[in-house]
């Protein structure tokens, strides 16, 4: 798998979200995060980004994004060059547009992790290189192809597997998690309350793919919906740049705490738990979980470098 030998069809193209990526191309690029997993394992050295550069904007903070991200780059020989909104004029004194299109003659291909998804989307309009979403409010799809790696190591497969969200309906990593289960045929379904649930957009986009896949959606606010998950799922109740509702969240989504009963009322002893990190212990998880042998937070943690590193293989020219 040297640069010479690395074959991807998909150079060039741009990761904003999973929506528009076939399942096989899906599970193309999750087969590739597989076997340089088991290269870095190996203590393989390649050096497959020799001469290339990546632009990583940053308008929200991160630890396993920029570290994924930068380690993955750096160590093929790559050039990072992290940029947050303390550097750089974008949205600002320069529009999104102009910044793309400098970007874009000096680098290989450009990451953003911020809070709208048309400034990524236009990113990759303007910019005329490859740009992976690292995070916008709408969508996380590389934290997803992390989880859905996960999954596989745990249960060899992912067809007819349910996988249950438990917290707020509303956020990037739940519709992420809703796309690509459909994509998958994982069965979704989601432990929310009401006032807190997917918009319609994103459920009218995943049911059809779901109904294609054999998958099944669920959304409810009842405990019975986490019943034969294998996986439970969540993520802090208060998002960035939602911190002055924490008192709000925190009373909405106390029911729906991931805990030894609810671990219980899935019904199955091999029930894991997936976290994206960072973690609040003791709200929208129990530290009991967190640290138990169920939870494969920290597999989960490591598999964000393999697969976004198999996704700027098979992006970056």
């Amino acid at each position: 798998m040297e640069a010479e030998k690395f074959d991807s069809p998909f150079k060039g193209r741009s990761l904003l979200n999973w929506i528009d990526w076939k399942p096989e191309e899906i599970e193309q690029i999750l087969d590739w995060a597989f076997l340089v997993k088991k290269q870095a394992h190996a203590g393989e050295v390649h050096q497959r980004f020799l001469g290339k550069t990546i632009a990583l904007i940053f308008e929200k903070r991160s630890t396993r994004t920029r570290s994924s991200f930068e380690t993955a780059f750096g160590e093929e020989g790559g050039h990072p060059v992290f940029m947050s909104t303390d550097d750089i004029q974008l949205g600002g004194k320069e529009s999104v547009q102009d910044t793309a299109r400098v970007l874009g003659r000096m680098f290989s291909a450009i990451e953003f992790r911020g809070y709208k998804q048309e400034h990524v989307e236009q990113l990759a309009k303007y910019s005329g290189v490859p740009v992976i979403n690292g995070l916008t409010d709408d969508f996380h799809p590389t934290q997803v192809l992390a989880d859905i790696m996960t999954l596989k190591e745990q249960f060899g497969h992912l067809k007819g597997l349910t996988i249950c969200f438990c917290g707020d309906g509303r956020n990037n990593m739940a519709r992420s998690l809703m796309l690509i289960c459909a994509k998958f045929g994982i069965n979704f379904s989601m432990f929310c309350p009401k006032s807190l649930s997917p918009d319609e957009e994103i459920q009218k986009i995943c049911r059809p793919i779901a109904k294609a896949s054999g998958a099944e959606i669920s959304i409810s606010d009842e405990i019975s919906v986490v019943k034969n998950a294998d996986c439970l799922y969540t993520d802090v109740w208060v998002s960035m740049g939602e911190e002055a509702l924490k008192k709000e969240r925190v009373s909405q989504l106390r029911p729906y705490q991931v805990n030894k009963a609810l671990m219980t009322a899935t019904g199955k002893p091999s029930t894991i738990f997936l976290h994206c990190l960072p973690a609040v212990k003791g709200e929208e998880v129990t530290e009991d979980v967190f640290e138990s042998s169920a939870s494969k937070v920290w597999d989960q943690a490591e598999n964000r470098k393999h697969t976004i590193k198999a996704i700027m293989l098979a992006l970056i020219k």
